[in-house]
């Protein structure tokens, strides 16, 4: 007897992580490869985070606090707001995925952006929904397009801010004027995962929004700028209606001891998230001098990556770098995303970059920068 997999599930392309360094060295016999295909910080998790770990090892054999009290009450601390509004989960993955089975129906609709974070395709399409693709323009989410996209059977509609894999965002004016259009059966969700890299003025606060009566969520995470993906803790905010609503089908024990101890100890350190913003507007900017100067369009990013049309297969020129162990993520066509390293990783980078450039000849890939 045979197993018979349901169509829908099957036809699911998985995630795939970006290439290890361990396994660049192996295949290509070098040492010491430069990961820059990931988005995660280089400068790692803060002192304090680190201190916490490292004392809490005692206690492994003790299941989690279920409800991550110390860390929601820290959140609301923070934010101003109560914790009944704010759910942990194992990453923002899961959170994605539970809002989902919270708020759709088999063969509801979700508006999602292309190319963005594919993880909302995945979910959506994982809980039998269908997922609405809407083109970015000019490598910016096209609000009017998603407007009109909305049906009566549409219920979330994603917004990854800034945008991963471009690092555009969506400012405050934009998306007040979108919410404005949004019936009130469509719960908006705001992926703020690289919210604490942006350094432009506009940008929204969605907590105000919320408290102003828009239906929306807030997703951020300690994977980015706090320096802990490996230990995989998200948070989001939303009204105590879906938080109640979620947290019936949330399974027990989500978010595990550890990160939710670290993750409490790096909200605390803003040395360490003043230090990594430096670093990243730093390594962006020598990003951007050399794009620049190798005349290849690339986007201005509010997160920790660039954006980059090197004018060829990007494929060939992603291959091309692994062999000088320079590790970075091909997205599609000529598109490459370079996430920002420590310095001597950026320089790294750079060098490699150059001569792949100037060894490779240049195709007439189309792109939309």
């Amino acid at each position: 007897m045979s197993i018979e997999i349901h169509p829908t599930i099957a036809a699911i392309n998985p995630y795939i992580p970006g290439r290890l360094a361990e396994e660049i060295e192996r295949e290509f016999g070098i040492t010491q490869a430069t990961k820059l295909a990931s988005n995660e910080n280089a400068l790692g998790p803060s002192p304090k985070a680190l201190s916490v770990l490292r004392d809490e090892t005692n206690t492994l054999n003790r299941y989690p606090d279920g409800n991550g009290t110390a860390l929601k009450h820290s959140l609301a601390q923070k934010y101003g707001i109560t914790a009944d509004r704010i759910m942990l989960g194992n990453g923002s993955d899961e959170l994605i995925a539970l809002l989902v089975k919270t708020v759709m129906a088999p063969g509801d609709d979700a508006i999602i952006a292309t190319p963005s974070f594919s993880i909302y395709e995945t979910a959506v399409t994982a809980g039998f929904g269908n997922a609405i693709i809407v083109p970015l323009t000019d490598c910016h989410y096209d609000l009017s397009a998603m407007a009109k996209a909305i049906t009566p059977r549409t219920r979330l509609l994603f917004i990854c801010n800034p945008n991963n894999p471009t690092g555009t965002i969506v400012n405050g004016e934009q998306l007040l004027s979108f919410l404005h259009q949004i019936p009130k059966h469509v719960l908006v969700v705001v992926d703020e995962a690289y919210g604490e890299y942006v350094t432009t003025p506009d940008y929204p606060d969605i907590i105000g929004l919320q408290s102003q009566g828009h239906p929306l969520v807030v997703l951020r995470t300690f994977s980015k700028i706090y320096g802990l993906a490996g230990l995989r803790i998200g948070y989001g905010i939303a009204s105590p209606t879906v938080i109640e609503t979620m947290n019936k089908i949330r399974l027990p024990f989500n978010t595990n001891t550890l990160a939710q101890r670290a993750a409490l100890a790096a909200l605390q350190d803003d040395d360490h998230i003043n230090a990594s913003r430096a670093m990243n507007l730093t390594g962006k900017a020598l990003f951007y001098d050399t794009f620049t100067q190798l005349g290849l369009p690339f986007t201005h990013s509010e997160a920790n990556f660039v954006y980059v049309n090197t004018k060829q297969n990007g494929k060939v020129a992603f291959e091309a770098l692994l062999r000088f162990g320079v590790i970075v993520r091909h997205i599609d066509g000529p598109m490459l995303r370079i996430t920002v390293g420590l310095p001597h990783e950026n320089e790294r980078f750079i060098t490699a970059f150059r001569t792949v450039m100037q060894t490779s000849p240049a195709s007439n890939a189309s792109s939309n920068l």
